[in-house]
């Protein structure tokens, strides 16, 4: 699944490492769900979008949308 983890992350001059202890993850969770490797669970995934007061929408994006642009 394709996201902006790396950007929102990279915005706020958050290592990899950074953001896994934020979210009480692995450094390698962080790399596997940024590079598409890996999707997070529902809770993950509501966990990461409240750190960065997003919509899991605004984070996380549907494959499926993107082929009908």
């Amino acid at each position: 699944m394709n996201n902006r983890l790396r950007v929102l992350r990279a915005e706020r001059a958050w290592s990899q490492q950074d953001l896994a202890e934020r979210l009480e993850v692995s450094r390698q969770s962080v790399n596997a769900i940024e590079t598409g490797r890996y999707d997070p669970s529902l809770p993950l995934a509501f966990k990461i979008a409240d750190l960065f007061g997003l919509a899991i929408e605004d984070i996380f994006l549907n494959p499926a949308k993107e082929q009908d642009q």
